[in-house]
């Protein structure tokens, strides 16, 4: 399990054989020796609110960087991808920029639609879109009547495929892939082949089956990782796939991912599955096994070719206007959209540039860096809780330094703060944290 070497995949059990749920957040996070010279605590969480299962598909406007992407890259634009079929969790969580980008692109195209004719590729983008945004059957409607006008256009039927399979209807899904697979791009085949393998599995276990599910037969595949990323991309919200994701992992001799992943499944996606639950805690025993022994941070043996798999995951057109002597609300994409360059080159987004200097806030999750419990003169700011911080080492544009003025103190508060601050924008010094605020005051959510 956690000796490094290729595992056999566990084989499906028996619907009998499955069963059991918790409730809890979920813990996907990293640590490694850091920025700071200490140690960075960073995390790489699912969503924390559960939303409508709805999928990835073939849309114009997403590009992906070469698959498989490393996990604390991959995590959060699958996390990204998720929260675009919710319009808004809370005051504190507004509907994300990705989400807005996709609204807006599903407008243009719907008010092209009424004047004239979409082309096949505008027709399938729209079919995409309406997908992304949680809404399935307004994309079925789009792409029957553009899979009549083009039968044999691939991005068509690939969408439509999907949208059948999330509407309920697993056999209007299957002919749609099977197209799909005749269509496709050699660069896309065996993913197209993977996704139909796995509805043409589900058809057949019947509603309301939970085990993992059979899709490479008894032994993973060097291309594994790449190929269920990017299903797990398509379908960010099935949490079957995450399970798969973490039996890949566990497979590659990275046991504190599989675990954390494994983790997420359970409290995030509350799947019923006693195995899962069982290899979840046998998984998690070997982790904090190694852990004891002084061993932080082995990788396993997958061949990573990202930092991420979105290229771009939002239009930075979108972000709110700046407000010069106003308090500007700053989104976490904004900051995770930063690219460090080799010899420590940041390279921020126009809008996060403009933020230097200025008063912004943004909601999070405490991380002090003592005990839990008392008062502190300092934190990291996090998206998303911290829960295990031996999984895979951070980006560093994840978490914010939080700096409270001299002689003040904050109370350590488990649930989401909003801090508000003056942001400091890191570009030389490899050391210090990318983002800070300083004289920062910290506040109850709303």
């Amino acid at each position: 399990m956690s000796d490094g070497k290729r595992q056999p995949l566990p084989r499906p059990l028996p619907e009998a054989e499955r069963g059991g749920r918790e409730e809890f957040w979920l813990p996907l996070s990293a640590s490694g020796r850091g920025l700071g010279g200490g140690v960075v605590l960073a995390i790489a969480a699912l969503l924390l609110f559960a939303s409508p299962a709805f999928a990835g598909l073939h849309y114009s406007g997403e590009t992906l960087r070469e698959l498989p992407s490393q996990w604390s890259g991959f995590l959060p634009d699958h996390r990204a991808l998720r929260a675009v079929a919710t319009p808004k969790f809370d005051a504190n969580h507004p509907s994300s920029p990705l989400r807005d980008t996709y609204a807006d692109a599903a407008l243009k195209l719907e008010a092209a639609a009424k004047s004239r004719e979409l082309t096949a590729d505008e027709s399938a983008d729209l079919g995409a879109l309406f997908v992304r945004l949680g809404k399935p059957e307004r994309a079925v409607e789009v792409l029957r009547a553009a899979s009549r006008s083009h039968p044999d256009h691939f991005r068509i039927a690939a969408n439509l495929g999907t949208a059948w399979q999330l509407v309920g209807d697993v056999e209007q899904s299957v002919a749609a892939l099977e197209d799909a697979v005749r269509l496709a791009p050699d660069s896309l085949k065996d993913a197209e082949k993977l996704h139909l393998r796995l509805v043409r599995g589900r058809l057949k276990q019947g509603k309301g089956a939970s085990a993992l599910d059979d899709l490479f037969g008894e032994k993973y595949p060097e291309t594994a990782a790449a190929l269920v990323q990017r299903l797990a991309l398509w379908l960010p919200a099935d949490g079957r796939l995450l399970w798969q994701l973490g039996e890949v992992a566990n497979a590659a001799g990275d046991v504190r991912t599989a675990a954390n992943i494994l983790d997420g499944c359970v409290t995030e996606f509350g799947l019923k599955s006693d195995v899962l639950r069982d290899r979840r805690t046998k998984y998690r025993a070997a982790a904090e096994a190694l852990e004891k022994k002084g061993e932080h941070a082995k990788p396993g043996t997958i061949a990573f070719k990202s930092a991420r798999p979105l290229s771009r995951s939002f239009d930075p057109a979108k972000l709110p206007a700046i407000v010069p002597d106003g308090v500007n609300r700053l989104p976490w994409p904004a900051l995770t959209e930063t690219e460090i360059g080799k010899g420590f080159r940041p390279a921020f987004l126009k809008h996060v540039e403009s933020l230097d200097g200025k008063k912004v806030q943004l909601a999070g999750y405490m991380t002090p860096s003592a005990g839990r419990d008392a008062d502190v003169t300092g934190f990291l700011l996090t998206e998303n809780p911290i829960g295990c911080w031996f999984c895979e080492v951070p980006s560093p544009t994840q978490l914010v330094s939080v700096e409270l003025p001299d002689g003040k103190t904050a109370e350590f508060v488990r649930g989401v703060v909003k801090v508000t601050g003056v942001l400091k924008l890191n570009r030389t010094d490899p050391e210090g944290y990318v983002f800070t605020l300083t004289d920062a005051v910290v506040g109850q959510a709303d």
